[in-house]
């Protein structure tokens, strides 16, 4: 069966999805925390480094953005609870081509993900090198022509991705009950940190003689606020488990909404922190949470080997998930018809989908390689993750603006605040007000990263130009519509995906809006009538083909 044709059965992934539908409100807490939470151990040092004086002033720049990804996501999320995420939103708004853009994006953000939380895990393991061996492991180079490798460093990288690829083809992964201990235990920690620098080591003089002296240049500002974007990224777990959510409609909405603030919090809290405790230019790229923790009199002692493994902890469960998100994604793409279903394939014994593991999984190490011939493998490696976070979100954006105008009838159990009522082809639509200023704000720092990231903005675009050559070769090999989209019944797809969430009422009131609109259309609506309300059923199908 050629991959066109296979597109004309439905997808056996589908059989068992009400199977997997066990995430429970703190499940779903901290399946979104152990990959969101985890940023902030990477992107503090690296954020204090661009930016200087005026690091907590780029994370809150940053946030606010941030704060309106999280409104968007949850609202999608909660309206299309499937796997796919950012791709599969970016699809039903934009077309084929759209999502498989979007698609790509994330692909380099969950290689970058194996990459960069591989390297900050093995980053926080080294702050005990020094202890042991009496010397950092950062500073053992060895020198090859004009480039300096941290071959120790690189070494620690490589075989923490190689053994993340062996678990994972095995299909031996960490628990859920892992999860909820080990973030539990973060969120206890990050918050003992901060009350405890705050109460006994915070010196509010050095914080303001930072922002006085040591504020950045305009350029500097600017890349140092586009890397802040990185400890916010992590929303997408959320999405992608919205199909193995429990009642996703009321869930997602609380527990993405608690996940956004506590991350923004933490954010703001630690670099404030970090400025008023030391001078930013001693602030470690490689592990700043724990030497922060270090910082604190009496409690330092322990407070920072205790982060250091936690953090490394919990860098490595991140880069996991993103080997796991990797074939998750994928396996989505290719039962959308925008990949092969070439990666799809499984091991014969461990019934894991082992080439797409291996496959990503070197792309992966090879990035971690490249990385470490740079000056900085910690910053080239941001710069990457930064280009394709803002690239995604910004499809994600445009997409929520366009489903509302296109698909006004699907409920939509949450609702992005501040909202102004338009008419658009005869139907009123609830037009996003704070999603256009997000689209706005998310462009700008994507605007940031091309004018700041000098590795980013040549590889972040050659890695979406590449994937969009291949779409190309794809689809004309399979007879679909290169730049068109295969037509979809999506009413009869929202129907399944709200029948197996057990989201009843909410399929009733699908329904009934779209019989209203079907009555409508018959009898044949008055020009000046009034459409469906918002939150009622969905559009046409096949309206974006």
């Amino acid at each position: 069966m050629t991959d066109s044709e296979a597109l004309q059965t439905p997808a056996p992934a589908q059989e068992h999805l009400s199977l997997r539908r066990d995430v429970t409100v703190w499940g779903s807490y901290m399946w979104g925390y152990a990959d969101v939470g985890a940023d902030i151990y990477t992107a503090l040092g690296l954020v204090i480094a661009s930016a200087h004086g005026a690091a907590n002033l780029a994370f809150a720049l940053a946030g606010i953005v941030y704060i309106l990804i999280g409104l968007c996501y949850t609202e999608l999320a909660a309206a299309y609870p499937v796997a796919g995420g950012g791709q599969y939103f970016t699809l039903r708004g934009l077309g084929d081509l759209g999502g498989f853009v979007a698609g790509s994006a994330l692909l380099l953000d969950y290689t970058i993900d194996i990459a960069l939380f591989t390297v900050a895990s093995a980053g926080y393991l080294n702050f005990f090198v020094p202890y042991i061996f009496g010397v950092h492991a950062h500073a053992v180079v060895l020198k090859l022509g004009p480039f300096h490798l941290q071959w120790v460093w690189l070494l620690e990288a490589s075989a923490l991705i190689a053994l993340l690829t062996w678990l994972n083809i095995r299909g031996i992964r960490e628990s859920s009950i892992l999860n909820e201990v080990l973030g539990l235990i973060d969120i206890c920690t990050e918050s003992a940190i901060i009350i405890l620098g705050f109460l006994f080591a915070f010196k509010p003089a050095l914080l303001v003689h930072q922002w006085r002296y040591e504020f950045p240049t305009l350029h500097q500002f600017m890349y140092g606020s586009s890397l802040a974007i990185i400890s916010f990224v992590g929303l997408e777990s959320i999405s992608q488990a919205a199909q193995e959510t429990r009642r996703p409609a009321t869930i997602i909405p609380r527990t993405s909404l608690t996940l956004i603030f506590t991350v923004f919090i933490f954010a703001l809290a630690f670099s404030t922190l970090a400025l008023g405790l030391m001078p930013w230019r001693t602030v470690p790229v490689e592990d700043p949470v724990a030497r922060l923790a270090h910082q604190i009199p009496y409690a330092g002692l322990v407070a920072g080997p205790f982060a250091a493994i936690l953090g490394a902890t919990i860098l490595l469960i991140s880069a996991n998930s993103g080997v796991m998100s990797v074939s998750r994604l994928t396996f989505s793409m290719s039962q959308l018809g925008l990949v092969t279903r070439w990666l799809d394939a499984v091991h014969p014994k461990y019934r894991t989908p082992h080439r797409a593991i291996l496959l990503f999984a070197f792309i992966g190490w090879l990035e971690t390689f490249l990385s470490f011939l740079t000056p900085s493998a910690m910053d080239t490696l941001g710069n990457l993750y930064a280009f394709g976070a803002t690239l995604g979100y910004l499809l994600v954006f445009v997409s929520l603006i366009v489903l509302r105008t296109t698909d006004p009838y699907t409920p939509r159990p949450y609702r992005m605040p501040l909202n102004v009522g338009l008419r658009v082809r005869g139907r009123r639509i609830q037009f996003p007000l704070l999603g256009m200023i997000g689209m706005l704000g998310v462009g700008l720092i994507l605007f940031e990263v091309i004018l700041t990231h000098k590795i980013g903005r040549i590889a972040g675009p050659a890695w979406v130009g590449l994937a969009f050559l291949y779409y190309l070769w794809f689809r004309r090999r399979q007879r679909l519509p290169i730049l068109g989209s295969i037509p979809r019944d999506w009413e009869t797809e929202q129907r399944r995906v709200l029948e197996e969430a057990e989201e009843f009422e909410l399929l009733e009131e699908y329904n009934s809006a779209l019989a209203q609109r079907d009555r409508i259309r018959h009898i044949g609506a008055p020009r000046n009538a009034a459409g469906p309300p918002p939150s009622s059923a969905p559009r046409d199908p096949g309206a974006n083909s």
